[in-house]
């Protein structure tokens, strides 16, 4: 409850009326008066009471009466009394209820008991009541009481001193509150301050206010007593101490800085008097060298003080902290003591407390940036910052080094005892436990066998002093091991890391304000704030004492937590020096820390150059030196990892340590959260990071992550459990580093991606020439730094890939392998990131994703290409349909293979190329289709794999099949590109270049499909040739609607006869060689085994193919303005094929010759067996290339071709367009074709001259009868205007065709058993072609009709092989039957069929044409009975029986139309050469040379008789009765012939039994009976008739006699023996003629025969008698018939008149 509430007023008032009754009690007996002011008192109090409403106001006023009982029952020295008076007098001050005059009576009154020394607690607590609860002491009443305390300060009792010292220094406190106070109420009124008056020492208080000026005395005097010299205003003081005095200053500069800062009287104090006397105590401790003895010094030096010396570093201190602006120089001056002190010459005790104080001002980073602007910055002043600093870092050094300095017995450390701070080790030194035997792991240091342990002496970031707090000590305290260290390790680490935020913090706020100047100032440059040149300045200073002392420190660190701290300052500061852009001191940080994380004496380049740069500067400081010391390898350190180095020469095994682990934690730290200040020392920090995962044995895995590898790749990586658990933490940290450059900005990634780069060449260096692993650190790096950063990757993209290509180049497979995986991740993730734009908007990003990709196919490792083509099989799977642009980049990647690259390459590339065929056609822009059809034509022509050389030819039928399907939309893009091309060649003045240019890009890309089809129809191998024709033609047949007619031009001539040219002359120049069944390959078919064979399959197939266009696209080609040449060179195709050495190839060319003759008709599908094959588009050529009769196929009937004939002139083929028939039957073209037809037909139809020992190439039956079946065809164009030298040209052909021999391995085939009487296909299609002729000819005008005599000649000359066999040159050929198939030898075909039926032509022709003109004018009967001759003479001796029998009958059927037409034309004497030869055949025939085979039977021959017996019939029915228009000679002829025949005499071979028959006894009667007929016809017509027929009697008759006579004679001579049996025979013939003459003569008008006959009749008689005797039964018999019939002549004789008149 407050003091002024009516409750405590109420109880103040009982209160004093207490105290007074009490005091009245205590001193009515000893001291009355005292009891009697009491009481008034008492009175007085009620009055006052009762009269004021305010009662205190009232008391104070009256506080002088009511105070003075209490006063003088103090006066009486009563013990008891006095302390009952001091508490009263104490309520009423409590209750501010004294007034000024009051207390200065109290005051007085406090002052005589202190004189008295009585109750000097008391007096004390009664003082500071007085003083604290109000403000009315002022002045000399204050200096009084002030004086009392001090003056209780002294006594003897220590209680009371003590006492008196608080209360000193509450009173000091007091004042200078108050006078705070007043200038709270005060503030806002402005005074007119007088001029300040001299500079005298006591300057004028005046212009103080009151409390202000009590304080300002009061310091004043504090000031003048530490200077021993007498106060102005503490009148009375008896005595002082220097120390008291410094701490009474101390604690009133540190608690009102204010004061002093804002009064210039205050202020002046301080300059003048303060800090001129702390200069003057320090100087013993300046002066003092430890150890210098003082006999040698002329004055003694007096010792430094401890109590003092530590009091003045405290001011010191605040002065610093708090006046530094106001005292720039003074500071100066204390902080280069402060500096001097730490020296290693100073006492123990003061470097501790100097050190202390630095560590003070180090916790102050503020102050620190006024000292370097104050001083550092400035030109001719100390650099006390940097001073400060090198002194605390020399500090450091010189407690190693100095051997006094720490504990020398580096063998044993303190026990744990010692380590528990200044408390325990004050007195102690060492400790008393150095001789335990419990030895903990103490936080310490050590270096060169120094040991120093580190001890907690204070909170980070607060400087809590031990020594400097000391004020009770008197003595120096002894300073345990290890403490001084501490706190300078503290001081540092304070430092470090106040500077570094304070920096950080400004700075963050700096760049703020840049960012928002930016903002909105885009124009202007940022100004860098002044402060910026502060920081500068402030690291520049302290960075290389920091260094040097971090870097000893953490050498010498063994403790995990102190090296922790240093490497955090360590990074801090290499962040700091980042931010600011000071390189130098960047880099030797990192290196500091670089070096840290690596093996002692670590051979790294890198770090040492660095380094060297460093310690070649030694700093100098005031005298001091520090040198940058170099780790030193002995720390006791425990090892966690055995490894090998990564370095060119082998240096066995290094060692890391925990240390090193710990450093590089930091490392990874730095790098992660710093690494947008790290710039050109990421090169440091990630070579470090490369060696350190070295020996750790960290391998790259997916993405670029490093995981632990398996102990068996590093067999010498040896880690301990400790590190194992480590090592994932490492490794993940690793990536997250990595993952951070995300967060970099441009710049530093750039730095970080160069810095990988130099790294990865080192590598790549290293791993150049010797096998040993690679390090894969850079390159699995880059990769994932290019994968956190895709969404920025064109910035840093070249470099990236550019370095990683150079990585594929690699000579060692495993870098060269990590390489490539990375670049194709880099790609694929690339590809697949979500940019912004997308990836289709933006294509310039898209090009430069896919470039590295195709830069790829420049490497020639096979390794890299698989990885490169797998890549672009993954891409293709999962962005196919997104690519657009990059498509050329994509196909120009699978279609770079080559030959020399092995078949799983290409496999590869195949498999990528088949999924863009099957899935990607329609996403890729058209401008690309014509380098799919490229790279697809690449792999036909590729010769590792001839299965993707055939599959790709597949692929190009599916693109052309894509082409026709998706035609319209490709014509329309590719039209409008077409257009931009146009615009922008015109722009430059250039013409447009692509292939094929003038045709529409539409038609282009089928041109290009077809050139390399085309190309790939002349490939060395076969099956990629057949392949590719097959696929080449069924596209153009397919799809060749779609091209334009300009187009047509360029596929006819440069794809279709370039392509001809090419495989013609491949075909000819082709190897004979056998080529060998290689062990595993296929067998070869024999029919192709050889590669001039294979070559015919591609010729045949070429040229059926280009035929087959011309054919079905004839109207089309028609249009183009030079389809005669065209025409022309196709023809000179099918010449050149069809005269080539090679069986398959010449016929094909016919098939081809007659398919553009449309003499084929293209078949209709539903007759055709392939049709389904058709449907696939396979040619119909492909399903039986061949319809001619080839080994094992069946002979085509000849009529089938006149059928087919007959339809093509009923026209069934495609009818032309109205109006272009003409075009159709173009008479150029077809006489063109004729003239091919008729080189063709001369060239291979010429028999070979000069000696054949050589087997020259003879054209094989199929080829010939093609050839001939084209004629007719051919014909039906050319008969208009076909003359007679044509047709001897043809004529010419067919002769020599027919006259070639058949191979005997081929006769089997073609010809029929001999016995057969059948005609080979070649001879049926010859009789054919003159067929069409002859009917044409019948049907054709006039002037046709000389044609006719020359066909007979042609057929006369065929009917002459039926007994003479054609030669064909000189070869000899066997006859079939004794040919030996095996054999090598020719074959002279059964020609007799042919002969035969080229007679029934013949008479058949004969029969219609023999009354033409031209017939009877080329005298053909004759011709054709000339020819006959031969198989008549011949008769049996014929080849073929059938033969002479039809020659015959032939005959007799021609005569039977010729004779009647030679006797109408007899007067004209065009057949008078005939009949002789009519004659000559007759004869020839009759009585042929030749002897009946011994086998024939008899019935046979009876039939041959008959065939006799009917010549005989025809000359008795047709020559004979027209004698009159025959000439005689014939006639005569004719007659001695029946003559002879009527009594032919037979051949002596017969047997008995046969006799009979064998003696054409038919035909002899039938002779003799013509004979006769015409010897005694009535119809004499002419004499010369008649004379022949006496002629031929009288010889006839004459013959009997003489047979008669010989017969006679030898039968008498013979005696018993019988006559030889011709002989027999012959006599019975005689006389069965004679028989049939004496039947004629008896049948004959007597008036015809002539009487000399008669005669000579009778004359026989006498003969016939004498062979009366005759022993044979046979002959008797004869003769008795012929007997018999001349008992007509048995008559009277008549007169001799009547003879003679007869």
């Amino acid at each position: 409850m407050s003091t002024s509430s009516p409750e405590a007023v109420k109880k103040l008032l009982e209160n004093m009326q207490t105290d007074l009754r009490s005091l009245s009690m205590e001193c009515k007996k000893k001291f009355p008066p005292v009891k009697e002011a009491a009481e008034s008192g008492i009175v007085k109090i009620k009055t006052i009471a009762a009269r004021n409403t305010d009662i205190l106001a009232a008391l104070k006023e009256n506080s002088s009466e009511v105070v003075q009982p209490f006063l003088m029952g103090c006066g009486t020295k009563e013990p008891k009394i006095t302390q009952l008076c001091l508490a009263a007098i104490q309520r009423l001050m409590s209750h501010e209820v004294v007034s000024e005059a009051a207390a200065g009576n109290i005051i007085n009154m406090l002052w005589q008991l202190m004189e008295n020394g009585l109750e000097e607690l008391k007096l004390l607590q009664t003082v500071l009541v007085l003083l604290t609860t109000n403000t009315v002491v002022h002045d000399e009443v204050l200096s009084k009481a002030i004086v009392l305390c001090f003056r209780l300060h002294f006594t003897k009792d220590n209680i009371t001193n003590n006492t008196a010292a608080a209360t000193v220094r509450q009173v000091v406190t007091v004042v200078f509150e108050r006078m705070v106070a007043e200038d709270e109420r005060f503030k806002g009124i402005v005074e007119q301050q007088p001029p300040v008056q001299g500079n005298t020492n006591r300057r004028s208080v005046s212009t103080l206010r009151p409390s202000a000026k009590d304080a300002y005395m009061l310091f004043q005097d504090l000031c003048q007593l530490v200077n021993a010299d007498a106060p102005y205003w503490l009148v009375g003081m008896t005595e002082m101490t220097r120390t008291f005095g410094l701490e009474l200053l101390e604690s009133v500069l540190n608690d009102f800085p204010g004061v002093f800062l804002q009064h210039q009287e205050f202020s002046f104090l301080l300059k003048e008097r303060v800090c001129p006397l702390v200069i003057k105590l320090f100087s013993p401790n300046i002066k003092f060298r430890q150890g210098s003895s003082s006999a040698a010094s002329p004055a003694p030096v007096e010792k430094p003080y401890f109590p003092i010396c530590m009091r003045l570093l405290r001011v010191v201190s605040v002065l610093i902290k708090h006046f530094y602006s106001l005292l720039v120089t003074e500071c100066e001056i204390f902080l280069s003591l402060l500096v001097k002190f730490l020296d290693g010459e100073k006492p123990q005790w003061l470097r501790a407390v100097a050190v202390e104080s630095v560590h003070r001002l180090c916790v102050q980073p503020h102050l620190l940036r006024s000292f370097c602007q104050s001083y550092d910055m400035k030109q001719h002043s100390t650099k006390v910052f940097r001073d400060i600093v090198n002194a605390l870092g020399s500090f450091i050094q010189s407690l190693f080094i100095v051997p006094n300095a720490g504990n020398t017995a580096a063998v044993s450390a303190p026990a744990a005892g010692s380590a528990s701070g200044a408390q325990g080790t004050a007195q102690g030194g060492q400790g008393t436990g150095g001789s335990s035997g419990v030895l903990t792991t103490q936080a310490a240091f050590e270096y060169r066998g120094t040991w120093i342990p580190l001890m907690t002496v204070s909170v980070q970031g607060s400087a809590k002093a031990t020594y400097l707090e000391m004020l009770d000590k008197v003595e120096p305290p002894s300073i345990p091991e290890g403490y001084a260290m501490s706190v300078a390790f503290s001081a540092l680490l304070d430092l470090v890391r106040g500077i570094t935020s304070m920096i950080e913090r400004e700075l963050a706020v700096e760049e703020k304000a840049a960012a928002e100047f930016r903002e909105n100032h885009p124009d202007q440059e940022w100004e860098p704030q002044p402060a910026h040149l502060v920081w500068e300045e402030m690291v520049n200073a302290c960075w290389c004492g920091l260094l040097a002392a971090l870097s000893l420190l953490l050498d010498a660190s063994t403790d995990e937590t102190a090296t922790e701290n240093i490497l955090k300052a360590e990074l801090t500061m290499a962040s700091l020096c980042g931010r600011l852009g000071l390189v130098t001191p960047r880099d030797a940080f990192i290196t500091a820390i670089c070096k840290a994380s690596l093996p002692p004496h670590y051979a790294l380049t890198v770090l040492s150059s660095n380094a060297a740069n460093l310690s070649s500067k030694a700093y100098s400081i005031q005298g001091h030196s520090v040198q940058i010391i170099s780790p030193s390898s002995e720390s006791h350190q425990q090892v966690v990892a055995v490894g090998q180095p990564l370095t060119a020469q082998p240096q066995g095994t290094v060692v890391l340590t925990a240390k090193n682990i710990q450093c590089m934690r930091t490392l990874l730290n730095l790098a992660h959260c710093h690494g947008a200040v790290l710039g050109t020392s990421w090169q440091l920090v990630l070579a470090t990071l490369q060696h350190l995962v070295w020996i750790l044995g960290l391998k790259p895995g997916v993405g670029g992550a490093l995981k632990p590898g398996r102990a068996v790749e590093g067999p010498s990586t040896v880690l301990t459990t400790a590190v194992m658990t480590d090592l994932p933490v490492i490794s993940n940290i690793l990536s997250r580093l990595f993952e951070s450059s995300q967060y970099l900005d441009d710049v530093s990634l750039h730095h970080l991606i160069n810095a990988l780069c130099s790294l990865s060449l080192e590598a790549m260096e290293m791993a150049y020439g010797n096998n040993k692993e690679p390090s894969l650190f850079a390159v699995a790096k880059l990769l994932e730094t290019g994968l956190v950063n895709m969404d920025r990757i064109e910035i840093l993209w070249r470099p990236l890939t550019g370095h990683l290509l150079e990585v594929c180049q690699h000579p060692n497979s495993r870098m060269r392998e990590w390489g490539a995986e990375a670049l194709t991740a880099l790609i694929k993730a690339g590809l697949a990131y979500k940019h912004d734009p997308p990836l289709a908007q933006n294509q310039r990003l898209q090009l430069l994703l896919l470039n590295p990709l195709k830069e790829l196919s420049n490497v020639l490792h096979a390794d890299i290409r698989q990885k490169q083509l797998e890549c672009v099989l993954q891409i293709l799977q999962s962005h196919g349909d997104s690519l657009g642009p990059g498509w050329p980049l994509v196909l120009g990647v699978i279609g770079a293979i080559r030959n020399d690259q092995g078949e799983s390459l290409i496999r590869t590339a195949f498999q990528c190329l088949q999924l863009v065929v099957t899935d990607f056609l329609p996403t890729m822009p058209c401008t690309c289709l014509q380098i799919v059809v490229d790279v697809a034509g690449s792999f036909g022509l590729q010769n590792q794999e001839l299965n993707i050389s055939l599959t790709s030819i597949g692929l190009l039928w599916n693109i052309s099949d894509y082409f026709f399907q998706r035609g319209e939309a490709i014509i329309q893009e590719l039209e409008t590109e077409e257009e931009a091309l146009q615009k922008q060649a015109q722009e430059k003045g250039e013409t447009l270049n692509r292939p094929f240019h003038p045709a529409p890009p539409f038609d282009c890309l089928w041109l290009c499909l077809y050139a390399k089809l085309g190309e790939l129809c002349v490939d060395p191998r076969p099956a990629v040739r057949k392949s590719a024709g097959q696929t080449l033609f069924s596209t153009i047949a397919a799809h060749g609607t779609l091209l334009q007619q300009p187009t047509w031009h360029i596929v006819v001539w440069k794809v279709l006869f370039q392509l001809l040219d090419c495989v013609r002359t491949s075909s000819t120049t082709a190897d004979k060689e056998k080529i060998e069944s290689g062990g595993g390959n296929i067998l070869i078919h024999h029919s192709r085994d050889t590669a001039e064979k294979q070559w015919a399959e591609t010729w045949v197939l070429t040229l059926a193919g280009v035929a087959r266009i011309f054919n079905t696209r004839r109207y089309l080609l028609q249009q183009l303005g030079d389809f005669f040449e065209a025409w022309e060179v196709l023809l000179n195709h099918i010449q050149s094929a069809a005269l080539s050495k090679n069986n398959e190839v010449s016929l094909a060319a016919l098939k081809s010759f007659q398919e553009i003759l449309q003499i084929v008709t293209p078949v209709k599908d539903s007759d055709r067996a392939g049709d389904a094959l058709a449907a696939m588009g396979v040619p119909p050529v492909l399903i039986d290339p061949l319809s001619a009769s080839g080994p094992g196929r069946p002979l085509l009937r000849s009529d089938s071709l006149v059928e087919r004939l007959t339809r093509y002139n009923g026209a069934e083929l495609q009818a032309p367009p109205p109006g272009e028939e003409s075009a159709l039957e173009d008479s150029a073209l077809w006489w063109s074709a004729w003239n091919t037809w008729y080189r063709t037909g001369t060239d291979s139809t010429r028999p070979p001259s000069g000696p054949t020992e050589k087997l020259s190439f003879i054209p094989s039956q199929p080829f010939l009868t093609a050839l001939i079946q084209i004629f007719p065809a051919l014909y039906q164009h050319i008969k208009a205007n076909f003359s007679m030298e044509d047709l001897k040209k043809l004529g010419v052909i067919l002769h020599g065709a027919v006259s070639v021999p058949i191979s005997s391995d081929a006769s089997p085939f073609i010809l029929p058993s001999y016995t057969e009487a059948v005609l080979t296909s070649l001879q049926e299609a010859v009789l054919t072609a003159l067929d069409v002729l002859q009917k044409a000819i019948c049907v054709g005008p006039e002037n046709l009709q000389v044609m006719y005599p020359a066909i007979f000649e042609q057929l006369l000359l065929f009917v002459e092989f039926s007994c003479k066999p054609p030669q064909y040159g000189r070869m000899e050929t066997k006859h079939v039957a004794n040919a030996k198939y095996n054999q090598a030898e020719w074959v002279a075909l059964n020609y007799v069929p042919f002969a035969e039926r080229s007679l029934e032509v013949v008479v058949d022709l004969y029969h219609k044409t023999a009354c033409h003109k031209a017939v009877i004018g080329e005298k053909v009967l004759q011709n054709i009975i000339k020819a006959l001759r031969m198989p008549l003479g011949l008769k049996y001796a014929c080849p073929s029986e059938s033969t002479w029998k039809l020659a015959v009958s032939s005959l007799l059927k021609v005569l039977s139309i010729g004779l009647p037409v030679a006797r109408q034309h007899a007067s004209s004497g065009k057949f008078d050469t005939m009949w002789p030869e009519l004659a000559n055949a007759f004869e020839d025939f009759l009585f042929t040379k030749s002897t009946p085979p011994d086998n024939l039977s008899i019935q046979e021959f009876q039939k041959n008789e008959a065939v006799d017996v009917e010549v005989v019939q025809l000359i008795s029915t047709e020559i004979l009765p027209f004698a009159n228009f025959i000439p005689k000679d014939f006639v005569g002829q004719i007659m001695a012939m029946l003559n002879k025949g009527s009594i032919h005499s037979q051949s002596p071979s017969f047997t008995e039994a046969e006799i009979d028959v064998r003696m054409r006894e038919e035909f002899s009667k039938v002779c003799f009976e013509t004979l006769l007929q015409f010897s005694f016809s009535n119809k004499v017509s002419t004499p010369q008739e008649g004379y022949i027929s006496r002629m031929a009697l009288s010889v006839l008759l004459k013959r009997s006699q003489d047979v008669l006579r010989r017969y006679v004679e030898d039968e008498r001579l013979s005696g018993r023996c019988p006559l030889p049996r011709q002989q027999v025979t012959e006599i019975i013939f005689v006389l069965k003629a004679i028989s049939t003459l004496m039947d004629s003569l008896k049948k004959t008008h007597p008036e015809n025969v002539d009487g000399n006959t008669w005669a000579q009749v009778i004359a026989l008689y006498p003969t016939l008698v004498e062979c009366i005797t005759c022993s044979s039964s046979e002959v008797s018999s004869a003769l008795k018939e012929a007997l018999g019939p001349f008992k007509d002549f048995m008559q009277p004789p008549v007169s001799k008149v009547q003879n003679g008149e007869s």
